[in-house]
């Protein structure tokens, strides 16, 4: 009896652990971006060293820190969006490029492919909830 009390204790301690990584998350919006992706304004990306799978993203206004985002790292998670745009993925992508429209409001705007893997649709604009890895 005691062994499957402690089982159990450790299985809901590691469900619980795993929710709690967003736990001390920022929380934003984010939209996605169509090709062409390049050229980008963070130094040393090109066409043959863009993060794997598309999974990059450019940084709105308030994560851009005059450059210093560039090469970041950052777990994003949908928390809701229109129609139940969300889906219970997280990704994990890497900022290359600040965002294309001047002064966005957006936290981040999500290469295509990065944006499929947290959101059902791709138009939409969602909340995130994210944090830096």
């Amino acid at each position: 009896m005691r062994l499957y009390f402690e089982a159990v204790l450790l299985v809901g301690l590691v469900v619980l652990c795993r929710n709690a990584l967003f736990v001390m998350g920022d929380i934003g919006t984010a939209r996605s971006y169509d090709p062409p992706y390049l050229p980008v304004r963070c130094p040393g990306y090109t066409s043959n060293n863009m993060p794997q799978g598309n999974l990059f993203a450019a940084a709105g206004s308030l994560e851009w820190h005059n450059g210093a985002a560039c090469g970041r790292k950052y777990r994003v998670a949908c928390v809701n969006g229109p129609k139940g745009a969300c889906k219970d993925d997280i990704v994990m992508i890497e900022v290359v490029d600040v965002c294309r429209n001047g002064a966005c409001s957006e936290a981040f705007v999500l290469a295509k492919d990065a944006f499929a893997v947290i959101s059902k649709n791709l138009r939409a604009k969602i909340n995130i909830e994210y944090n830096e890895v």
